[in-house]
Parts: C-alpha cells; structure tokens; sequence
C-alpha cells in the first residue's frame, strides 16, 4: 500500500472505532453505561437483561476485533500477526466474558471498580494498543 492510500484506510479504521464509541448509546443495549458514568459506588446494579447485555456485549466485542484486525494489516501486512491475533482475540474473549458474566450474575459494590475494569476489556480496543507497540518491536527485532 503506498503511504497516502494507507493513511487514508488507517483514517477510515479508526474512525470506524471512534464512531462506535460515540454512537454506542444508540447502538448496543448496556444498562452499565449510564451506571458506571453516575456514582455508581453507591448505588445499586441497574435492571438488565443478561442475554441481551451479553449478545450487544459479543457484538461490540466482535465488531472492535475485526476493525482492530484490520488496523494491525494495514500497519504490517503480515497474515502471520493477523492469524496470532485473531487466536488471541478469541481466547482473550472467552477468559474476559467468565469474570464478565460472573459480576453481572453477582453483582456486589465492592467489586464494581474491579466489574468496570474486566468490562472495559470487552467493549473499548484496549488490546489494539497493546498489540500494536508489541508487533511493532516484535518486527525491529526480527
């Protein structure tokens, strides 16, 4: 890709995240959203719909992933890294969504900072940025 066509697709990329975050009271069911922006220490968990919340949940997730994967081509153009994390997505998914669902069937305050945190995992790219600087220093030193 020559480097004005790969800015533009990065651009567009990222893009894509910063308007899934900024539409994502329109676009995905999560009670938790105006839960966590309020005092939550002192309130109780809001009502939810546990299947609901989990399948918008997995449908962010996976929306995050696959524009996240297509950020790491562009940046390296390597199947190889692109083959290593969508494995890592994958197994990342399925050890995140178990403390996930344990804090949505339990919901206790004294584990809602720790509930926020696992949560953030699954519906914000945290992973893109720490693979990104990884791959990157991977590459320098191949």
């Amino acid at each position: 890709m020559k480097g004005s066509l790969k800015l533009v697709a990065l651009l567009v990329l990222f893009g894509l995240l910063i308007l899934i975050r900024i539409f994502e009271n329109e676009l995905f069911y999560d009670p938790y959203l105006q839960f966590f922006k309020s005092d939550y220490l002192t309130i109780d968990s809001p009502r939810r719909e546990i299947f609901k919340l989990t399948l918008f949940t997995t449908i962010r997730y996976v929306l995050n992933t696959i524009i996240s994967l297509g950020i790491l081509y562009v940046f390296f153009k390597d199947k190889g890294i692109i083959k290593f994390s969508l494995f890592f997505y994958g197994i990342a998914y399925v050890i995140i969504l178990l403390p996930f669902l344990y804090f949505v069937y339990n919901p206790r305050q004294e584990d809602y900072y720790l509930f926020f945190n696992v949560r953030r995992f699954l519906i914000q790219p945290i992973f893109l940025i720490l693979l990104i600087p990884a791959f990157y220093y991977h590459k320098l030193k191949r």
